[in-house]
C-alpha cells in the first residue's frame, strides 16, 4: 500500500506525540510529590470497576450507554488500525491469526464492522447533545465537534476500505459475508463499479484511517479528549483514604520556621495527581450540574474551577517548567487567588462532594478548594468577616458560637447523664457536640437520644465540660491551625479515657466524620457510630421496640456528611420505617444525589455568597414536593437550615424532626 508512505505516516505521527506527551509529562512532575501507589490490588479492582465499566456513567442511562459504545469500540479496533498499519507495508498482513480465512479472523471481522456501526450511533448521539440538545452542562466549541467527527470518519473510512475490497472481489454476482457485514452493505452498493474506482475508494478508506487515528492521537494532549489518555491512570491514582478525611498540614512549626506557605499559593504548589486531575478534566458539566453552589447561581462552577486552573498550568508551562529544572519552585509566583480564582469562588463552597460523587474520572475538588482557604485564611487573613466571631469563639470557649464552656453540660439537666470522669467503665462515649450542646432546638435530639439510649438500657456516659468542638468549622473554613489544636487536645482527653475500646456515639455527623476519618491523623482511631445506625441496630437487636402508631408521612433529608461522605444511606431510613404507621417519602434528589442544606464547610456561620437562590430554601423546596406532614433529617445543621427553608416557604406547620425525635415519639 505505500511502505515508505507509512514508514513517514508513523514516524511523524508518532515522533510528534511523543514530543507532547515528554511535553505534558515535564509539567505534570512540575506538582509536589504525592504517594498514591499504595494498595495496587484495589486500585487495579477500581480501576476495572469505575474506568473500565464505567459504574458512574450509568447514572447517564443515554450519554453512558453512547460513551461505553465508544471506549469499547476503539478498544476494539485498535487492533484493526495495528492491522492496517502493519498492511502499509504487507497488504496480506494479518498478524497471523486474523486472516478472512481464519475462524478467529471472521469472528474478530464481524465484532469489528458491528462495534464500528454502534461507534457511529454513538458519536451521533454526542453529535445531538452539542448541535441540537445543546445541553448546558457541556463545553459547546469547535474542538468537540472536530473530534466527532474525526471518530465519525475513522469509522465511515475503515466500513469503505472493507467496502471496496470486497466489491473488488466479486466477479459474476454480489456476495454477503456474514463475517464483515457493515463491509458487505457498502459492497453491494459499490458492486458494479470499475476496478481503478474501486481501488481509489479502497485507498482511499484505508489512508483516512491509517491517518486520522494518528491525528487523533495528537490532538488529545491539546485538547479536552487528553482524558481518553490520562483518564484511566487518574481512576487508578484515586485517593483510597476516607472521602471525609482532609489531608492535613504537617509539622506546623517546622513550615512557620522555614517561612514555607500554608495552604496553595501556586499552581506548583498542587500535588502531581492535582496536575493530572487537570489535565483529565472531560469538561462534561456532572459535577457543575449537581453543586449547590452552581445550581443557585453562585459563582462557583466545578467544572470552571477545575478549567480556570488547567488553562493557567498551560500558559504558564514555560516558566513552571524552568523553575523547576533550575530548582527555583518559585520562578512563577503569581497567586492563584484573586489572579486566576475569585475569593468568593472558593467560598461558595458547601464541602458537600456533590461534584466529585459525579465526576467519572475521580476528580477531586473539595480539597483543593481548602488549601485555597487555608492560604487566605492562615497567610492573608482575608475570610468572610462572620468567620471571625466562630473562630474567636472557639479560641475562647471551644464552640463556634463563644457560649460560655461551663454550660455544654446543661442540656442534660433532670436526666441523670453520668460523665465519663463519673463512670469511666461506660461502654459508650455520647459524643454530644456543639450544637447539641447549646442550640435550644438542637437539645431536644441530644435530649431524645438519651432517653432512647437509656430505654435500651446502654451503658453510656458523656465527657461533659471535657468535651470541646471537634474542630471541623475551622478545619473545612480553612482555619487548619485551629483545628489541629482542637484535634490534638480531644485526642489526648479521649485517650486518656481509653476511649479506643469504647464506642463513640454522636447526633452529629460532622463530629462523627471528623472523629472517625480525620481524628486517626492525630493518634486517634475510634469506632465511632452516628446515632441514626446506632438507634437502627438497637431496633434490629430488639432493646428498642416503636410501638405507638404515627400516622405521617415523613420524607427524609440526607445529610452531606453521613451520606456522601460515609455512606450513611439505610440506617436512618430504616429506623424511621420499623415505626407503625409512618410513611417514608423520597424527593427526587436523594441518597447521593441528595442536594445539600448549605451549611457544610462552614456556611453554617458565615452569609451565603449572592446568588439567585439560597441552598436552603432550593432544598426545602425539593423536599416539599413530596407533600409531607414531617420533614425529617439526623444533622443538627441541616436541622436549622431546613427549619429555616420551611419558615421561607410559609410552612412552619410541618414539622422539622430528627429521626431520634420521630422513633421517640412511638415509644
Amino acid at each position: 500500500m505505500g511502505p515508505i508512505f507509512m514508514a513517514l505516516l508513523l514516524v511523524t505521527g508518532w515522533g510528534v506525540f511523543a514530543y507532547s506527551a515528554r511535553r505534558r509529562w515535564k509539567l505534570l512532575m512540575v506538582g509536589a510529590p504525592e504517594n498514591r501507589f499504595n494498595r495496587p490490588a484495589e486500585r487495579l479492582l477500581r480501576t476495572w470497576t469505575y474506568a473500565i465499566a464505567q459504574l458512574r456513567m450509568r447514572r447517564y442511562p443515554l450519554a453512558g450507554a453512547a460513551h461505553m459504545l465508544i471506549f469499547l469500540g476503539f478498544g476494539v479496533l485498535l487492533l484493526r488500525t495495528l492491522i492496517l498499519w502493519g498492511r502499509g507495508f504487507d497488504e496480506s498482513f494479518n498478524f497471523w491469526l486474523f486472516g478472512s480465512d481464519q475462524l478467529l479472523g471472521q469472528t474478530y471481522s464481524f465484532f469489528k464492522d458491528v462495534f464500528a456501526v454502534l461507534v457511529l450511533a454513538a458519536a451521533f448521539v454526542f453529535i445531538y447533545f452539542r448541535l441540537f440538545a445543546r445541553l448546558p452542562r457541556l463545553t459547546l466549541n469547535r474542538e468537540g465537534l472536530v473530534i466527532l467527527g474525526i471518530i465519525v470518519a475513522m469509522m465511515l473510512a475503515d466500513i469503505l476500505y472493507d467496502g471496496a475490497t470486497i466489491a473488488g472481489k466479486m466477479r459474476s454476482q454480489s456476495v454477503f459475508l456474514v463475517c464483515e457485514p457493515a463491509g458487505s452493505l457498502l459492497a453491494q452498493l459499490l458492486y458494479g463499479s470499475d476496478a481503478s474506482t474501486l481501488a481509489i475508494l479502497r485507498h482511499l478508506g484505508f489512508w483516512t484511517h491509517s491517518s486520522l487515528v494518528l491525528i487523533f492521537l495528537n490532538l488529545l494532549p491539546y485538547s479536552k479528549h487528553f482524558h481518553i489518555i490520562t483518564g484511566i491512570p487518574n481512576v487508578y491514582f484515586q485517593d483510597l483514604r476516607p472521602p471525609g478525611r482532609l489531608p492535613p498540614i504537617e509539622d506546623f512549626d517546622d513550615k512557620l520556621e522555614r517561612e514555607e506557605t500554608l495552604g496553595i499559593r501556586r499552581i506548583n504548589q498542587f500535588s502531581w495527581k492535582s496536575i493530572l486531575d487537570f489535565y483529565t478534566c472531560t469538561e462534561c458539566g456532572r459535577c457543575s450540574d449537581h453543586c449547590p453552589a452552581t445550581k443557585t447561581g453562585k459563582k462557583l462552577s466545578p467544572k470552571h474551577f477545575t478549567l480556570a486552573l488547567r488553562d493557567f498550568l498551560y500558559k504558564h508551562e514555560t516558566d513552571l517548567v524552568a523553575g523547576k529544572a533550575n530548582g527555583d519552585a518559585h520562578k512563577h509566583r503569581k497567586d492563584l487567588v484573586d489572579g486566576v480564582i475569585d475569593p468568593e469562588v472558593l467560598w461558595a463552597c458547601t464541602t458537600c462532594r456533590a461534584c466529585e460523587q459525579e465526576c467519572p474520572v475521580f476528580i477531586s475538588f473539595v480539597d483543593k478548594i481548602v488549601d485555597m482557604r487555608r492560604y487566605l485564611v492562615q497567610e492573608r487573613s482575608e475570610f468572610p468577616v462572620q468567620l471571625q466571631t466562630a473562630f474567636r469563639g472557639l479560641e475562647s470557649n471551644a464552640n463556634p458560637w463563644s457560649f460560655p464552656s461551663g454550660d455544654r453540660a446543661k442540656w442534660a439537666a433532670g436526666l441523670e447523664v453520668k460523665t465519663l470522669a463519673e463512670h469511666p467503665n461506660a461502654e459508650v462515649l455520647f459524643w454530644v457536640g456543639c450544637a447539641p450542646s447549646f442550640d435550644e432546638r438542637a437539645k431536644k435530639v441530644s435530649r431524645a437520644t438519651v432517653k432512647l439510649m437509656q430505654q435500651a438500657g446502654v451503658d453510656f456516659a458523656i465527657l461533659g465540660t471535657q468535651e470541646q468542638c471537634t474542630g471541623d468549622p475551622a478545619r473545612r473554613a480553612g482555619n487548619e491551625y485551629l483545628f489541629q489544636m482542637f484535634a490534638n487536645a480531644n485526642v489526648e482527653v479521649l485517650n486518656g479515657y481509653a476511649v479506643d475500646k469504647k464506642k463513640i456515639v454522636t447526633t452529629c455527623p460532622h463530629c462523627f466524620n471528623t472523629l472517625l476519618n480525620e481524628y486517626p491523623d492525630f493518634g486517634g482511631k475510634y469506632e465511632v457510630i452516628h446515632h441514626s445506625t446506632f438507634l437502627s441496630g438497637l431496633i434490629a437487636q430488639g432493646k428498642l421496640k416503636p410501638s405507638r402508631r404515627v400516622d405521617k408521612k415523613v420524607v427524609y433529608h440526607d445529610s452531606c456528611y453521613l451520606g456522601r461522605y460515609n455512606e450513611v444511606y439505610d440506617a436512618p431510613r430504616e429506623a424511621l420505617r420499623s415505626i407503625p404507621g409512618l410513611t417514608v417519602l423520597e424527593p427526587k434528589a436523594t441518597r447521593d444525589r441528595g442536594m445539600c442544606c448549605g451549611a457544610g464547610g462552614a456556611q453554617m456561620f458565615k452569609e451565603e455568597e449572592p446568588g439567585k437562590e439560597r441552598v436552603n430554601i432550593a432544598r426545602t423546596e425539593q423536599l416539599l414536593e413530596t407533600q409531607p406532614d414531617v420533614v425529617a433529617s439526623a444533622c443538627p445543621f441541616c436541622m436549622r437550615m431546613l427549619t429555616d427553608g420551611l419558615a421561607a416557604h410559609n410552612r412552619e406547620s410541618i414539622p422539622q424532626l430528627d429521626i431520634a425525635e420521630i422513633l421517640l415519639e412511638s415509644m
